[in-house]
């Protein structure tokens, strides 16, 4: 008859933890903790963001015919929504990324493969939201080229 070991000890019943399944607390444990947490909380208020974006944009006003580039410039005009789109993107970028973060560490076999991967991940994501805040709070949406307001009825009077 063959036995069979408790992953939890070297020996049936000997109540040990083997050191291998020792759980003592390391940085690595609680960074996946707090990761773990910060994809329900996050996931919490980007549901809240991203309902509210589509109530004022598609169903407030004249809805979807309204969105041009006047009512995008209107709405950025409002530090109110520089903030709400800064905390979508922000927390879109994040949440995105820590979720493909977790399928590269499940799936990517090889160190150096993950590691890459990561790399790749870490740098497209900080790109995207240098690159969105940027847009959100240097945004001029009525900007003079060679001396000339470019035309729109937004646009005070020069």
């Amino acid at each position: 008859m063959t036995t069979i070991e408790s992953p939890r000890s070297g020996k049936i019943g000997s109540g040990k933890i083997a050191p291998k399944y020792n759980r003592t607390g390391s940085s690595r444990g609680n960074f996946e903790m707090i990761a773990w947490l910060f994809m329900r909380l996050s996931g919490i208020v980007l549901v809240v963001l991203i309902f509210g974006h589509l109530f004022v944009n598609l169903l407030v006003g004249e809805g979807i015919h309204a969105i041009d580039f006047g009512f995008v410039a209107g709405k950025w005009a409002d530090p109110f929504w520089q903030f709400w789109d800064l905390a979508m993107l922000w927390l879109a970028m994040l949440h995105g990324t820590n979720g493909v973060r977790t399928i590269i560490n499940d799936y990517a076999e090889k160190d150096s493969t993950r590691f890459w991967l990561k790399v790749v991940l870490y740098a497209a994501t900080a790109v995207i939201i240098i690159l969105g805040t940027l847009v959100i709070f240097t945004f001029n949406p009525c900007p003079v080229v060679d001396g000339v307001q470019l035309p729109g009825g937004f646009c005070p009077a020069p």
